[in-house]
């Protein structure tokens, strides 16, 4: 996969993990690229206890799926507006870690320097009983989050 000299995809990293770059680094930001219908019927993170807010931006757009074609050019418009420069960590969210994986690798390629994925998503996989949000991911993790 061909790169963006100044940007690179900077990994996987738990749920914790992006928390505490979250904490940790005033200009880092969330990114949410799951749909509209998630973030209304399963939650959002909330990060107002550090002060923040996530960003909302679909990869896919609920019912059909179809991929965002001006994902990169929407969300670097919109940090851009925010003053976030390419050098910010962005951490980035769907369901699992796959979405996020696809919306992450987009923006390096648009040159952002520090693009991670948050591997085990909003809910993570199922659980033995077909479940979501116990094995892995924010939830999981006990991380805050709210729903509408």
């Amino acid at each position: 996969m061909s790169r963006s000299p100044a940007g690179s995809f900077a990994g996987d990293v738990s749920a914790d993990e992006a928390w505490e770059g979250l904490s940790s680094e005033p200009q880092s930001m969330l990114i949410d690229v799951r749909t509209r219908a998630e973030w209304a019927y399963v939650g959002i993170v909330d990060l107002s206890a550090i002060g923040k807010e996530t960003l909302l931006v679909e990869w896919q757009s609920y019912p059909t799926m179809a991929v965002n074609a001006d994902f990169a050019e929407v969300l670097a418009a919109e940090l851009d507006r925010r003053g976030v420069g390419r050098e910010t960590a962005l951490y980035f969210l769907c369901r699992s870690g796959a979405r996020s994986l696809a919306a992450a690798n987009a923006l390096a390629d648009a040159g952002y320097d520090r693009c991670f994925n948050i591997a085990g998503g909003f809910e993570g996989p199922l659980d033995e009983g077909r479940h979501r949000g116990s094995v892995d991911g924010w939830k999981a993790a006990g991380l805050p989050w709210v729903q509408s």
